[in-house]
């Protein structure tokens, strides 16, 4: 059965190299939302495996670690596990005291440790 990843607030070419690390790995659809209100639509509207948020949203420069909040805030998508993607440990770190798993950086899109990171949610 096919996984979903909704990927939240990268730019185009970030977006492509997440999804075809995902294609390349995992029998799973990734969907590209842009911000807090896009998103929680989309896990409203379907099932979702896991969300991959940006630190800084591609369209406004916004805060990631907000759509977090949003959505560990939010009584019917709560339990959907979120990952942070950025480079920088200390706002990982944030990320899981909000409630995200960790997650991984853009330099390291397509590693093998990122791949296993992702298995939990995307795997068969």
């Amino acid at each position: 059965m096919s996984k979903t990843l909704v990927d939240c607030g990268n730019c185009g070419p970030d977006f492509n190299s997440i999804r075809k690390m995902v294609n390349a790995n995992f029998e799973a659809t990734v969907v590209q939302t842009h911000g807090a209100e896009d998103t929680l639509q989309m896990l409203k509207s379907r099932k979702v495996d896991l969300v991959t948020i940006n630190r800084k949203l591609d369209r406004d420069y916004s805060d990631g670690l907000e759509i977090i909040r949003a959505i560990k805030a939010d009584p019917e998508v709560k339990d959907v596990p979120v990952m942070l993607v950025t480079n920088y440990d200390e706002h990982q770190q944030t990320a899981v005291e909000e409630g995200a798993k960790y997650g991984f950086g853009k330099l390291e899109i397509g590693n093998a440790e990122t791949v296993e990171k992702l298995k939990p949610f995307l795997a068969g």
